[in-house]
């Protein structure tokens, strides 16, 4: 602290600034991004979010290996009690994610972004080891599940937090959608690899089973050691009064120290050391206690849980069921129904990534996205209702327009609701109550996340058509909310989005005003630009 407090940069600049001139400046610059530092911000993007693919492979990875005769023999349980036990892999490894959402806040706290992704890592990398490991132990593999939990949970809630604080405000959103598009990878690859180990390797090797379990360490030891290839947060750091590095991290991530970059950690600083000045001692209750804490904290909340109850995550998981309700459950029409399903997550989750997040308002697309999903699903459920599959594995005119409107679901699925909570909710709280704040609301996305996934199979069961229709009426419902009751956010700095500046303009201009120097101590970055 002390050798931050001499040392001294493009504070000084701010010294001739008033507080409402950052402010304006920063609202009303045009930053030209330099090519290294695009490619720096990207990178980071890919790194951190090899947290989404594991997501997305563990998700898709555990419903196939409990299917396999292999992993049934060694674990020694019989087709009776498969539901049961499926339902028990997924709900523990969800309700480790679900803890690991509050326990991971103390820790990115005060140890930073990178150590606690790298802790998470470590986790998740202990709980794969124990479920590749051929113990005949069920109980054994259900707590390892447990175990990687609270290392998926954990990387779920720092990844955005990470990315929205590093990313240049221009690709925000397109690093941000990063997450999703990682997860559609990761649920792609694990399809195939399902697939491939069920066709190629002998139901009484273990390692047909030990294969797709295992691989799950190759990514998680990548996010592991990647971090190190990264800079810890600027925000963090100048959170913690380490002003020094703060200004080396923000000068390596745009690869720029002229007046843009001078500039942005101007607002940093300002924005933070108005929250820290303002709301000293921060306790929990201030998410709820404050109004505008708790707006956020509730609309972060709903927002993950409105991407839930889009139905597309219940697709994921549970494919081949959805579409033998389509087309019937004779012949393995259902498993390349699936196959193409994750393939058309990944090309539009790629294609909304690459040429459009950044180009799009957000607020219209999660609003046009939700109405389309919910006239997807309706027609589906119509379909279905009038002519049900023959159940004979025939190809029918209804079973092909039925697959079609799937595919289209996922497709805006992909353009919406599935990439853009994850920069949406990054961006919507201040620094003060950002940690705490996404993990709440990622916590509501692992618990419903929970709830869909153990009532899916019911609803299939019990409801058929109507499960269709259940999904498209609350697509309706979500896309009235997101267009009635969302900000839009694309474009802005986090600064700018949370109001932080605006909320003491007169403060800062009175403190310079008196002409006082020493009441401009600690106004800007005192840091060294060259």
């Amino acid at each position: 602290m002390d050798e931050d407090a001499e040392f001294m940069g493009p504070g000084d600049a701010l010294l001739s600034r008033s507080t409402s001139n950052i402010t304006e400046l920063a609202i009303h610059r045009e930053s030209n991004m330099t090519r290294l530092g695009t490619f720096r911000a990207y990178w980071l993007g890919c790194v951190v979010c090899m947290g989404g693919f594991l997501f997305g492979y563990d998700s898709g990875i555990i419903g196939g290996v409990l299917t396999l005769a292999s992993f049934e023999n060694d674990f020694d349980y019989t087709k009776k009690e498969a539901t049961r036990n499926s339902s028990l892999a997924v709900g523990l490894q969800q309700l480790g994610a679900f803890l690991a959402c509050f326990a991971i806040w103390p820790v990115t706290h005060r140890f930073g972004r990178k150590w606690a992704l790298v802790l998470c890592s470590t986790i998740f990398i202990i709980g794969a080891i124990i479920q590749t490991i051929n113990t005949h132990s069920f109980s054994a593999f259900l707590a390892a599940r447990f175990i990687a939990g609270i290392g998926l949970g954990g990387s779920s809630v720092v990844v955005p937090m990470f990315s929205s604080e590093m990313a240049p405000k221009q690709l925000r959103g397109q690093i941000g959608s990063f997450y999703q598009l990682f997860y559609t990878l990761g649920i792609f690859t694990s399809y195939w690899i399902d697939y491939g180990v069920g066709e190629n390797i002998s139901t009484s090797e273990a390692k047909q089973w030990q294969i797709p379990i295992g691989i799950q360490i190759l990514p998680a030891a990548l996010l592991g050691l990647g971090i190190f290839t990264l800079k810890e947060s600027v925000r963090w750091l100048t959170l913690k009064g380490r002003h020094k590095e703060a200004w080396e991290s923000l000068q390596w991530i745009r690869a720029d120290s002229g007046p843009d970059a001078e500039l942005e950690m101007d607002e940093i600083r300002l924005g933070i050391e108005t929250e820290l000045r303002e709301k000293e001692g921060f306790q929990l209750k201030e998410l709820y206690t404050q109004p505008d804490n708790l707006k956020r904290t509730v609309t972060a909340a709903v927002v993950f849980i409105a991407q839930q109850s889009t139905g597309a995550t219940a697709f994921a998981t549970y494919g081949p069921q959805y579409f033998k309700l389509l087309v019937g459950s004779k012949g393995n029409n259902d498993l390349l129904l699936t196959a193409i399903f994750g393939a058309i997550k990944v090309a539009a989750c790629l294609t909304f990534v690459l040429f459009v997040a950044e180009r799009v308002n957000r607020k219209i697309v999660l609003t046009l996205g939700a109405l389309f999903m919910a006239a997807c699903q309706i027609s589906t459920a119509a379909v279905v209702r009038s002519k049900p599959p023959s159940g004979d594995a025939t190809v029918t005119s209804s079973g092909i327009a039925t697959v079609a409107l799937i595919y289209l679901f996922v497709i805006a699925y992909n353009f919406s609701w599935g990439p853009l909570p994850w920069p949406y909710i990054s961006e919507t709280f201040p620094t003060r109550i950002r940690e705490p704040g996404i993990g709440i609301a990622v916590s509501s996305q692992w618990l419903w996340n929970f709830v869909y996934s153990v009532s899916t199979p019911y609803m299939i069961k019990n409801m058929g058509w109507g499960t269709f229709l259940f999904w498209g009426i609350a697509d309706l419902v979500i896309a009235g909310g997101a267009w009635f009751f969302l900000d839009e956010t694309r474009g802005r700095s986090l600064e700018d989005i949370t109001r932080t500046t605006d909320r003491v303009k007169s403060f800062g201009e009175d403190s310079r005003d008196e002409g006082d120097e020493t009441s401009n101590t600690g106004k800007g970055p005192n840091v060294e630009i060259r």
